[in-house]
């Protein structure tokens, strides 16, 4: 046997193993300087998730909250609205739930007829004069709650066409205090008489040719 021979050979084949090795080695550190750097990012983005999460839910319940001041100002609202202009046993509920994943409201009315609590959507609570009060409370209590700033008159087009002549003086009344509570000049447009003579200004509109022309 050439011992030198297997010597070189040995050799060579250990540089070969030693040059495999290093090189494995070198793909196993850059790997774990690889896992180290993701596991850093990794870090990072479970804690901005985090603290996503808490924005997320600390915004669920800001928005919440204010739904519910709204819904308690335009409840309260619309209740002593219908409450003076026919009688205290009536009062206006808003319900909110959520659905497909948005909250949507169903508005009810609650009378209280000899002590008992009755559960009504506005339509079918009193005929349509509650119906027309309730959407006139609203528009009001909408314009007052909101956040926006909106200046200007309220324009109204026949707001108690369905109220009856028991309670149109109420109505009346009551237009007059939302005007002088909220500062608010009101430009109505009705047939009813007694809303028109409770104005401050009142203005006879008819036709002539078909074309609206001023009376008196």
């Amino acid at each position: 046997m050439d011992y030198g021979l297997e010597l070189k050979r040995l050799k060579s084949k250990y540089d070969n193993l030693k040059m495999h090795y290093y090189n494995e080695k070198g793909k196993r550190d850059q790997l774990l300087k690889q896992r180290s750097e993701l596991e850093l990012v990794l870090s990072r983005t479970l804690n901005h998730i985090d603290v996503l999460e808490k924005v997320r839910i600390l915004l669920q319940k800001v928005s919440e909250y204010a739904r519910e001041q709204s819904r308690h100002q335009i409840e309260s609202l619309v209740t002593n609205c219908l409450q003076y202009i026919f009688d205290s046993n009536i009062e206006f509920r808003v319900e909110i739930n959520e659905v497909r994943g948005r909250p949507e409201a169903e508005f009810y009315v609650i009378s209280n007829i000899n002590g008992e609590l009755i559960k009504t959507r506005p339509q079918d609570a009193r005929g349509g004069g509650v119906v027309d009060i309730i959407s006139l409370a609203i528009r009001v209590a909408m314009l007052q709650c909101s956040n926006l700033e909106i200046d200007g008159p309220i324009i109204l087009d026949e707001p108690a066409k369905h109220v009856s002549e028991d309670y149109i003086n109420q109505v009346a009344e009551f237009l007059k205090q939302v005007s002088e509570m909220f500062n608010r000049q009101i430009i109505m447009v009705t047939h009813d008489r007694h809303l028109s003579e409770t104005a401050d200004r009142c203005h006879r509109i008819g036709m002539n040719d078909g074309i609206s022309i001023v009376l008196s």
